[in-house]
């Protein structure tokens, strides 16, 4: 219902931590809306070690434990997902184990699996894309047996500077080259075919945040993931770069204000009415 406090719920990136919604997180608040943001394993404050680090459940344990701790069958205390980039992947493993605590889920210019492939097909088409060049602007540990598909990185100046904080004031590129870490590719296990289901994963709305400059996850390939597992909704973004919360915090502001007002759940209980799908 319009006008309706909700709970988003902040995932960060690749490389990236809690700290990266510094400039959506108070806006949100100035709503009276609740805000939580986590530090996934290894990444932004959170202790544990990139080598602690094995699985993409490891990755994900601190949002995983943050949702097992709200409450069951709460219709109002449902959460509203966001996730950027890589955090698409890690949003679709919190609606495949806990689609009835999640309201909507919001990919900020991210991955967003299908459910005809294994969620990795789509990172491992854009790693095999990469230019040399373009690897040799991060710190990158590759698989030896496929040498093409990395196993670890960390973001150099340049990288973020060129790919990722284009449209970005100046003090934001600051911040991240002082706060990000090396993250892990967790390919492996997202090649798995079992992954996401969809009487979970796909029960769940979704919508999907088109950032119009961005320069790592170009428009058309953002509209290739749209167009392979079509949202319940899309809305676009002028002149956002891929750290759209920085380049453009208060129209990604906006954005997330016109998700929290639709009204999610009468639109569930008219489509069992009529007994249809949001597909």
């Amino acid at each position: 219902m319009e006008g309706e406090k909700k709970h988003f719920v902040l995932v960060h990136g690749a490389a990236h931590g809690a700290w990266c919604w510094y400039k959506l997180i108070p806006l949100l608040k100035s709503s009276g809306h609740r805000v939580t943001a986590l530090d996934l394993g290894a990444s932004g404050a959170n202790p544990n070690r990139l080598d602690e680090i094995i699985t993409i459940s490891d990755y994900a344990r601190p949002l995983m434990e943050f949702m097992a701790s709200l409450p069951e069958d709460d219709d109002d205390g449902k959460v509203i997902l966001v996730g950027h980039s890589f955090g698409g992947y890690v949003i679709s493993m919190v609606m495949e184990r806990f689609p009835e605590k999640v309201l909507v889920a919001v990919f900020v210019t991210a991955e967003m699996p299908n459910l005809v492939e294994p969620p990795a097909i789509l990172m491992i088409e854009i790693l095999e894309k990469t230019p040399e060049e373009v690897f040799a602007l991060c710190e990158v540990e590759f698989d030896k047996e496929q040498e093409r598909l990395p196993i670890s990185a960390l973001f150099g100046p340049v990288y973020l500077e060129t790919l990722m904080y284009t449209n970005c004031q100046p003090e934001d590129l600051e911040l991240a080259k002082l706060m990000i870490r090396p993250f892990k590719f967790f390919l492996g296990d997202m090649s798995k075919e079992s992954l996401l289901s969809e009487a979970q994963y796909g029960s769940v709305k979704r919508v999907y945040i088109v950032c119009k400059d961005d320069v790592l996850t170009k428009q058309e390939f953002q509209e290739r993931i749209i167009k392979s597992y079509p949202p319940d909704e899309v809305k676009y973004i002028e002149g956002a770069d891929h750290m759209a919360m920085l380049s453009k915090p208060k129209v990604l502001y906006q954005c997330l204000l016109e998700v929290a007002d639709e009204d999610w759940q009468s639109c569930d209980a008219q489509l069992q009415k009529e007994g249809g799908s949001a597909e």
